[in-house]
């Protein structure tokens, strides 16, 4: 899957109306019903996916503008945020993340050409370009879509979606200290993905793309998946 943020732009829209028809499925009971998340109920997902696409509005009118505008403005906020709106009612949920779904996606249309290249501030006071808010929001929708618990799987994700997000675990993952070394081996490439220093003892786990990255993103345990040596999958280093 290319990074180029005009190409994902068509994704995201596909993703965020499946995670829009899985919400609006739901019963009124069901939103508060927990989710794969520890401690967060579907409206807490759900309340963070309108949140988040908010937050991404913000980075991309401080690229179009030159206007520092943090995503969230404050850790706390973003909290707070959360926490505030999950309790809501499912039809408050659905129409506050469909606006803001459709907020990101027009401030995306109207982006000028240079705009993307512009510097914004990610979580974590990382500098990127604008160009990378698309896929960063593309994970979101599709990562949290399975944390609803509510019959959308990792298994259900797109081939290339699921392999660009297992080449971007591995990568942050590589990128850590002290982590496990494991050796990855996903069905539908001809070449492994390693973590680590890898040594000739160290683990191999191969399965699909899709279980492999919902397993090192902590959304399966591994169950499609095979290990070598034979025996219980080695836990897999913690991710964001």
């Amino acid at each position: 899957m290319t990074a180029d943020p005009l190409v994902l732009l068509p994704e995201l829209d596909r993703a965020t109306d499946r995670l829009l028809r899985t919400a609006a499925a739901l019963d009124g009971a069901a939103v508060a019903g927990p989710s794969l998340l520890p401690g967060w109920t579907r409206g807490h997902v759900l309340t963070h996916l309108a949140r988040n696409a908010d937050s991404y509005l913000n980075l991309l009118t401080w690229a179009r503008t030159g206007v520092r505008t943090p995503g969230y403005p404050s850790a706390e906020a973003r909290e707070a945020g959360i926490r505030d709106g999950a309790a809501r009612p499912l039809a408050e949920q659905l129409e506050d993340l469909r606006a803001a779904s459709a907020r990101l996606a027009g401030a995306a249309a109207e982006m000028p050409a240079d705009a993307w290249g512009a510097l914004v501030e990610r979580t974590g006071g990382r500098k990127a370009p604008a160009a990378t808010c698309v896929w960063g929001r593309l994970r979101e929708v599709e990562v949290h879509h399975v944390d609803l618990d509510a019959g959308y799987k990792a298994g259900d994700w797109p081939d290339a979606f699921s392999q660009h997000l297992l080449r971007e675990v591995v990568s942050d993952l590589s990128s850590a200290s002290g982590v496990t070394p494991l050796v990855l081996r996903p069905t539908e490439l001809e070449h492994d993905l390693t973590i680590g220093q890898v040594e000739q003892d160290t683990p191999v786990v191969a399965g699909p793309a899709y279980e492999l990255a919902a397993w090192l993103a902590g959304r399966s345990s591994g169950v499609d998946l095979d290990a070598a040596p034979e025996g219980p999958l080695p836990t897999p280093p913690a991710w964001i």
